[in-house]
C-alpha cells in the first residue's frame, strides 16, 4: 500500500509539472514577442528636423561696392583667411583678382591723358582764335575813326568827295559791327567747345578715380572684430579661394555675433502646417551629445523652395536658441524637436505596435486572456516615437511590439464590436 501510495504521489507531481510546463509553454508561445502597456499621460506632437547653427545677427564682409559702375560683374577671390579665424577691425580678410580691373585702369588712365591733352589743345586754339578776332576788331575800330575824321574834313570838298567819304565810313561801320557780332558768336562757340572738352575730361577723370577706388576695395579688411565665417553661394557651397563674388552681391564672408544664435532648418511640405511662430523646440547638438538646449520658432517661410539634390519642397524655419553658450559655433549641426502641440491626457503606444490591413483597417495585437486578437484602433496625432490612440484601446491594455507568428490566423476585433460588448 505504501509503495502504491508513493507511486500515486510521484505520478501526481509529474502530472502537475507537465501541466505547469504546458501552460507556461503556451504562454510563451502567445507572448513570445515583447509587449507594452497602454499608458495615459501628456503627449507631445513633435516634428524633428536637422539644422545648422548660425548667428542671428552678423556683419557682412563685402568686396568693393562700385563693381557695377566699373562694369565688372564677376571677380575671383585670390586669397581668403581660413574660416574661423578671429580678426580685429582692419585686419586682412581677402584679396580679389586684379587682372580685369588693372586693364580697365590702364585704359582709363590713357583716356584721361588723351582728354587732358585735347582740353589743353582746344584751350590754346580758342585763345589764339579769339585774340586774332580781337586784333581785327581793334583795327576796324581804328579804321572807323579814320573814316569818321575823313568825312568830317571833307565838308569843304566837292559833293562827290563827301559822298565817297560817307560811303567809306558806312562800310567801315558795317564791317566793324559784323566783326563784333562774329566775335560774340566765336566766344559762345569757344565756351561751348571748352565746356564739352571739360566735361569729357571730367568723365575721364571720374572713371579713373572710380576704378582706383574700386581697386582699393580689392584688398578686403574686417569692418569689425569677430570670427570669419564664409558666405554660402546659391548652390549651398561656401565661398573660398577661387570662388567668385558678383556685382549684385559682393559678400565674401560674415562676422557673426555669437551672443545670439539660431538654428536654420527646413521642414517638408507635409509637416509645415504643424509649425508656427513661438513654438517651443528641444535642441540637441551633434558636437556635444550631452548638451541639451531649448529654443523658440521665430520665423516660418511662406514660400517653399527646392534644395539642391532634392525632389521635395521644403520651407525654411528659423529657431532662436534661448541659452547663451560660448561653445556654440556657426555651422554646428542641430537636432530640433519642434513641439507642434501638446495633449494633456492621451492614451499612447509606440509606433512599432501599429499595423494596417488593406490600407483601411489600423490595428494592434492585443493580449486578451491567454490569447491575442487583432484589435482595430483609431489613431490620432503622432510624433517620432509614439501615437495617440483615440479609440479601440483602454489604459493598461497590453499590446505587442512586433508581429506574432500566427498573425494571419488571428481574428480582427472591430471598434464597433468592442463598443457593443461594453
Amino acid at each position: 500500500m505504501l509503495k502504491k501510495k508513493n507511486l500515486l504521489i510521484t505520478g501526481g507531481v509529474l502530472a502537475l509539472i507537465t501541466l505547469i510546463w504546458a501552460f507556461s509553454g503556451s504562454d510563451d508561445d502567445s507572448g513570445s514577442d515583447m509587449s507594452v502597456v497602454v499608458e495615459r499621460g501628456m503627449f507631445e506632437v513633435t516634428v524633428f528636423t536637422t539644422g545648422e547653427l548660425e548667428a542671428k545677427n552678423s556683419v557682412d564682409i563685402k568686396g568693393p561696392a562700385g563693381l557695377r559702375a566699373a562694369n565688372i560683374w564677376r571677380v575671383r577671390i585670390a586669397d581668403l583667411v581660413p574660416e574661423g579665424t578671429k580678426v580685429k577691425k582692419g585686419d586682412h580678410i581677402a584679396s580679389l583678382d586684379k587682372s580685369e580691373i588693372s586693364g580697365k585702369i590702364n585704359e582709363a588712365y590713357s583716356r584721361q591723358a588723351e582728354a587732358e591733352s585735347k582740353f589743353v589743345q582746344v584751350r590754346i586754339d580758342t585763345t589764339l582764335e579769339l585774340r586774332q578776332a580781337r586784333e581785327e576788331m581793334i583795327n576796324l575800330k581804328y579804321d572807323f575813326k579814320e573814316k569818321t575824321i575823313t568825312l568830317q574834313q571833307s565838308k569843304y570838298e566837292p559833293p562827290a568827295t563827301i559822298a565817297k567819304a560817307q560811303i567809306d565810313l558806312e562800310k567801315s561801320e558795317r564791317a566793324l559791327n559784323e566783326l563784333i557780332e562774329n566775335y560774340k558768336i566765336k566766344v559762345k562757340r569757344a565756351a561751348a567747345k571748352m565746356s564739352e572738352e571739360a566735361a569729357a575730361l571730367s568723365r575721364a577723370r571720374n572713371k579713373y578715380e572710380l576704378l582706383s577706388e574700386v581697386l582699393d576695395g580689392f584688398a578686403i579688411t574686417a569692418p569689425e572684430d569677430g570670427m570669419v565665417i564664409y558666405e554660402r553661394e546659391w548652390n549651398g557651397k561656401k565661398k573660398t579661394t577661387g570662388s567668385e563674388i558678383g556685382a549684385w552681391d559682393p559678400t565674401v564672408a560674415t562676422l557673426p555675433d555669437l551672443t545670439v544664435m539660431i538654428s536654420k532648418t527646413y521642414v517638408n511640405e507635409v509637416d509645415i502646417r504643424k509649425i508656427s511662430v513661438k513654438q517651443i523646440v528641444k535642441i540637441s547638438l551633434d558636437a556635444f551629445p550631452d548638451k541639451n538646449l531649448t529654443g523658440t520658432v521665430i520665423e516660418v517661410a511662406n514660400v517653399g523652395e527646392q534644395l539642391p539634390n532634392t525632389d521635395s519642397k521644403v520651407f525654411e524655419v528659423k529657431i532662436q536658441i534661448n541659452e547663451a553658450d560660448t561653445t556654440l559655433r556657426p555651422g554646428m549641426t542641430t537636432g530640433n524637436n519642434i513641439i507642434a502641440s501638446t495633449i494633456d491626457s492621451a492614451l499612447t503606444v509606440p509606433l512599432e505596435c501599429i499595423h494596417s490591413q488593406d490600407d483601411t483597417i489600423v490595428y494592434v495585437f492585443k493580449q486578451v486572456g491567454w490569447g491575442l486578437v487583432k484589435q482595430e484602433i483609431e489613431v490620432g496625432d503622432r510624433n517620432d516615437n509614439h501615437a495617440a490612440i483615440i479609440d479601440g484601446l483602454a489604459e493598461d491594455d497590453e499590446v505587442l511590439l512586433s508581429i506574432p507568428p500566427d498573425a494571419e490566423d488571428l481574428k480582427i476585433v472591430r471598434m464597433a464590436e468592442v463598443s457593443e460588448s461594453d
